[in-house]
């Protein structure tokens, strides 16, 4: 029998019938337990990756990451081909970026978008051919739009008229021609966390539709730009399909108003798709939203009289998030005694620094033991980092088992998304490594931080031992 739900525990929690279970669609699929009840990802025990690359540790799931690109490519070519028209999907690269992903995901067939040089560069060391590229930002340097122009980036999406006139001064300079989105604000609000809902009126991103009718304008006037259409945002982690049909409807009212005075052969919506982070979560499969969102755009057109543009989407964290776990090692634990309950604090070597999200957006996580099979009943825990915080919580509400003790590895599924990306050396703590796992095998794909790569930085120190034994100077150009 159950025990029961602990006073302290939200609502949506239950209490689990095995602590040591691995909900599915949180994890990677190739996430197992072993006969000995450890946890296992792309072949790997959770053991073996940490005596190797250290703890906490950023695992991702080569397969899983390449089979869900494939998945939104397809799932978009065959909801566009039904409407007699083509799709393009980009992958979102904020979420996390490093050359071996961006090889993943092109070779699976999409496309990259990029919204700051450095983006701009690692998709280019990776071998992305510039016209596979998107460059979005809303307030791009003039350095940064000289080199999406000189390498050929295939679409800019601008953001500001300023950035409008910047684009014309580079194009007549360099006699080239840019294609160019106007990102528009639909006015539609995800229900998702105020600062990932990206199409209300008041925030930085995008023109507001009567501003667009101008911009669309005087990008046309400019000989060095062509417009090729709108693109809109409406959020991130979004359920279901409903603000995307909305958006889509209002996005066409403008997209056949400029058509008037010109063609628009694309119309880029945005990503935002959601994740499943806890096991209550319940994403829409992505056939179901490329087939829904289609369609409602290809029925918009129809009541118009118009031909369905090519379309393009944006999945960033829908691609990459599932395929992430990070591991931990547990330093302490520590129960607190609460007038409406116990609760067991499980502090952990990481925190903050290397998953921001929970401080940002009040994310909720999963967790698991993954060195072993825990014993005991299940118990309320919060799992917190090593951070100067009291904010600093990786997961705030779980069940784990009661005989869970410092020196356990812990796992946190569903990290691949804005973890890596957000990180931090908050503390002086160093960033920690991002190893990809497949077949048994693993590959280091960003190298972990070093306290001497920390103390590297510091223009101030001169002549002291390293943590490695060595000596720091300065360089030769300064003595």
């Amino acid at each position: 029998m159950l025990p029961p739900a602990d006073s302290l525990a939200p609502d949506w929690l239950s209490v689990p019938e095995d602590a040591n279970d691995l909900a599915p669609g949180v994890w990677p699929a190739s996430a197992v337990r072993d006969d000995a009840g450890e946890l296992r990802i792309g072949g790997v025990g959770a053991a073996e990756l940490v005596r190797t690359h250290g703890s906490p540790l950023l695992l991702l799931d080569e397969p899983e990451v390449r089979s869900r690109a494939r998945a939104f490519h397809d799932a978009f070519a065959a909801a566009t081909a039904e409407h007699g028209t083509t799709s393009r999907v980009y992958y979102a690269g904020k979420a996390f970026l490093s050359t071996a992903v961006a090889q993943w995901v092109t070779e699976e067939g999409l496309n990259v978008d990029v919204c700051t040089r450095g983006e701009l560069e690692v998709a280019l060391a990776a071998g992305v051919q510039p016209h596979r590229i998107g460059f979005h930002g809303n307030n791009k340097s003039v350095s940064e739009l000289e080199r999406a122009v000189e390498v050929g980036v295939g679409t800019i999406i601008v953001d500001s008229l300023i950035e409008i006139e910047r684009l014309g001064a580079i194009t007549a300079r360099t006699r080239s021609q840019q294609n160019v989105l106007i990102r528009v604000n639909s006015g539609v609000h995800a229900e998702t966390h105020d600062f990932l809902a990206t199409a209300h009126e008041d925030q930085k991103f995008g023109f507001a539709f009567p501003d667009a009718e101008a911009a669309a304008a005087r990008i046309r006037e400019i000989d060095g730009l062509r417009l090729l259409g709108l693109h809109c945002h409406i959020g991130s982690q979004i359920f279901g399909v409903a603000g995307f049909r909305e958006s889509a409807s209002r996005v066409l009212e403008l997209h056949e108003r400029l058509r008037a005075d010109g063609d628009l052969p694309l119309l880029n919506l945005g990503g935002g798709f959601g994740i499943a982070y806890t096991r209550v979560d319940d994403p829409t499969p992505i056939e179901d939203l490329a087939r829904e969102i289609v369609d409602a755009v290809a029925s918009g057109c129809a009541v118009r009289g118009i031909p369905v543009p090519e379309l393009a989407f944006e999945p960033g964290r829908a691609i990459v998030g599932t395929a992430g776990v990070t591991l931990y090692e547990i330093g302490t634990t520590k129960d607190v005694v609460l007038d409406a309950g116990t609760r067991r604090y499980v502090s952990v070597d990481g925190g903050m620094s290397d998953n921001a999200r929970p401080a940002l957006y009040g994310a909720q996580f999963s967790a698991r033991l993954a060195s072993r099979a825990g014993g005991g009943g299940p118990v309320l825990v919060r799992v917190v980092g090593k951070h100067c915080e009291s904010g600093d919580i990786v997961v705030e509400h779980e069940y784990l088992p009661e005989d869970l003790a410092p020196g356990d590895l812990l796992a946190v599924p569903a990290t691949g998304a804005y973890c890596a990306s957000l990180a931090s050396n908050y503390n002086h703590v160093p960033r920690p490594a991002v190893v990809a796992v497949s077949g048994g095998a693993t590959r280091v794909i960003v190298r972990g931080e070093t306290i001497d790569d920390l103390l590297a930085r510091d223009a101030g120190i001169t002549g002291i031992r390293t943590a490695d034994g060595g000596a720091s100077g300065p360089a030769e150009g300064e003595r």
